[in-house]
């Protein structure tokens, strides 16, 4: 293989993994989850963020599963060489013409193929995931070639789309948190004016000029990580980890002091159909991690309990949604809850404490900071899959270059161009994220199953196989991917015929 696209880098206790997998997920789809859940009701929030939550769990162990499947295969494929290659030098040392090797197949092959045999049916070791491949490998090893291309549409849109949104978004939180209409007032972030780019934000720096300026100094400082692997983030990641932590637990209780207070202005309706969509898309995204778990499942040390593993996570996550939400909702009114749901902190009058103001207003940018050098490594690994050949190496230029300046450069330029992604969100959330979440896992696993089959037999066990084993539930995944499609293209049609 390719250096860099199967290298599994330093391993990891499965709970730095855990921590990997929750700064991951609690990105920027938390922070606007509170105002997707005042928009739709508490009610229909719930379950539907209950039912989404399951959803991706289930789509998670698709991936896991299909990911033991390719390692089997690859270390089966190795292993069929390196006997081949045995046979061949032992036929040429012992100068037997093909005919004695025909004749003496009987004996030969009686002798090593059982072995070989048991190795590929009875033990659990060869779905051991011990390298990593990148699900744009496993769409090249499962997939046929229709397929392969439509996953690549797919990762690259939403990878790419990702990337901006996420370029876009740190600077534009510096600016909010920084910049004022009059320049020096720290209580005026969360008072619900609005600002055009032209205002001042510093003398004669406009808001947009400081915006292109914190958008340069990020891709100075993170951009550089797109060129490395993504352990060398192993201590940045647990400490953005604790102040991601701290930051949650500071909303939900500041909301609750003001509740506990008779402050509370907020009354949250039960149900309102018209908001589905938009929680729809808030809760893909707040749950999107599918397309990154071969570079954070691979290098975990121990993968007996990954799935149990998994489910804490995403109950740990589940749990904090909720109740960020709900004291979200109750705390404060539909029309004064913020998109990023951090700025309803940034607020003299809610908070005194200018630490707080602006540990709170800063928040996005440290979760997003984290989250950026693993998605960018992801897409630069994609990108080395899709051009790789089968026994072929890159060129020092193109692997270490080349790669990742393709996958850099790109969102940059966009998050320079604009920071008003909306369109950009919601096409990259709607359809290449309820592809990467739903069709494209369920698919993995169908295929992945059939291939292993018939490689190693109907008997052989996959140890990492999903608990949702049944062929039911891939067929209930692909339904619901596909009605999602149906749902968010004929809501878009109907607002578009509205304005």
């Amino acid at each position: 293989m390719a250096g860099g696209i199967t290298d599994t880098g330093e391993l990891y206790s499965p709970y730095v993994g855990l921590v990997y997998m929750f700064n991951l997920i609690v990105g920027t789809g938390a922070l606007t989850m509170p105002k997707a859940f005042a928009t739709a009701g508490w009610l229909v929030s719930l379950v539907l963020l209950m039912f989404l939550g399951f959803m991706s769990y289930m789509t998670t162990t698709f991936v896991v599963e299909a990911m033991a499947a390719a390692n089997a295969q690859l270390r089966w494929k190795r292993m069929e060489k390196r006997k081949e290659d045995d046979d061949e030098d032992e036929d040429s040392s012992s100068g037997v013409s093909d005919s004695d090797v025909l004749l003496q197949d009987g004996y030969e092959r009686a002798e090593t193929r059982p072995i070989l045999s048991v190795q590929r049916r009875g033990s659990p070791n060869i779905f051991e995931i011990t390298e990593r491949v990148e699900m744009g490998q496993m769409a090249s090893m499962f997939f046929n070639k229709v397929g392969v291309n439509l996953f690549y549409f797919c990762i690259i849109i939403y990878l790419y789309g990702d990337l901006a949104i996420y370029a876009a978004a740190v600077p534009v939180s510096l600016m909010q948190v920084t910049c004022s209409a009059t320049g020096n007032h720290s209580c005026s972030v969360g008072d619900g004016t609005k600002y055009n780019d032209t205002d001042k934000c510093w003398g004669p720096i406009r808001r947009i000029d400081a915006y292109r300026l914190y958008l340069a100094a990020f891709t100075l400082l993170l951009g550089p990580f797109t060129f490395f692997n993504v352990q060398k983030t192993k201590y940045l990641q647990i400490m953005t980890s604790l102040m991601r932590w701290i930051a949650f637990i500071l909303m939900i209780i500041l909301a609750l002091i003001r509740i506990s207070r008779g402050q509370a202005e907020g009354h949250p309706s039960m149900a309102q159909l018209s908001g589905i969509h938009n929680l729809f898309g808030v809760c893909i995204y707040s749950f999107m991690c599918q397309h990154s778990l071969p570079s954070l499942i691979t290098p975990i040390s121990k993968k007996r309990h990954v799935n149990k593993l998994v489910l804490l996570d995403y109950i740990l996550i589940l749990a904090f949604y909720s109740l960020l939400s709900f004291t979200a909702i109750y705390c404060f009114r539909n029309d004064t809850l913020m998109d990023m749901y951090t700025l309803n902190f940034t607020n003299c009058e809610i908070i005194n404490i200018a630490f707080i103001r602006y540990f709170l207003g800063l928040f996005p940018v440290f979760t997003i900071s984290t989250n950026f050098p693993i998605i960018a490594v992801t897409l630069r690994n994609n990108w080395k899959t899709l051009f790789h050949r089968e026994g072929g190496t890159y060129p020092w230029v193109v692997d270490r270059i080349v790669f990742p300046a393709i996958t850099l450069i790109p969102p940059v330029l966009v998050a320079f161009c604009t920071h008003d992604l909306e369109s950009l969100v919601g096409i990259t959330g709607a359809y290449a994220g309820n592809g990467i979440q739903y069709l494209i896992p369920a698919f993995l696993a169908y295929c992945s199953r059939k291939d292993t089959q018939l490689v190693f037999g109907s008997g052989t066990v996959n140890k990492h196989l999903s608990p949702f084993r049944h062929t039911f539930w891939i067929v209930f995944v692909l339904i619901w991917g596909f009605s999602c499609f149906v749902f968010v293209t004929a809501n878009i049609v109907l607002s578009e015929s509205k304005l």
